[in-house]
């Protein structure tokens, strides 16, 4: 099920956007400008140009990426790999009461930021994702517009290993 660098290097941008595209959520630029940066020693060679990519997008291109996020612990529409990343951190087994606070979370740091909140959650608990968001609450909006990139960034590194894997 895995591909390896060689048969990502053989791919057409076409090929190379469908099956590697989503790993930024919903922003397929990403991929495309990687395509034209080939060929790729590595995934993380792959995975380093598509950050630096994103790095030296301009502000408005940033902020569509974290905005194409879907609120965490929310029940609203998301791809299938952001449900499943969910499912795996418990999110979407929460009580009323932890569905509340996390929706109640999201408003807020929303209506900061105008960005949800993201956090790369593989290895994370509801309750650790839950203390994340009441510390970053409080962040500057710089500081924490930078955290959400390397959030991103580590989503799509988590992504990409997925797409490796054999």
């Amino acid at each position: 099920m895995g591909i390896n660098s060689e048969e990502v290097n053989q791919m057409n941008r076409k090929e190379f956007i469908q099956k590697v595209g989503w790993v930024f959520e919903h922003s397929p630029w990403v991929t495309s400008a990687a395509w034209e940066n080939g060929p790729f020693e590595s995934h993380d060679h792959l995975l380093q140009t598509m950050i630096k990519i994103v790095q030296n997008a301009e502000e408005p291109m940033k902020l569509a990426l974290l905005r194409a996020h879907p609120d965490l612990g929310s029940r609203l529409q998301m791809s299938e790999v952001s449900q499943k990343e969910q499912a795996v951190a418990g999110l979407d087994q929460l009580t009323m009461e932890e569905f509340e606070e996390f929706v109640s979370l999201n408003q807020q740091y929303v209506q900061k930021f105008n960005f949800p909140f993201i956090l790369a959650v593989k290895g994370q608990s509801k309750e650790s994702i839950l203390a994340a968001m009441k510390q970053r609450i409080h962040h500057a909006y710089h500081e924490e517009f930078t955290i959400a990139l390397h959030e991103v960034y580590k989503i799509a590194g988590f992504r990409l290993n997925d797409i490796f894997k054999s």
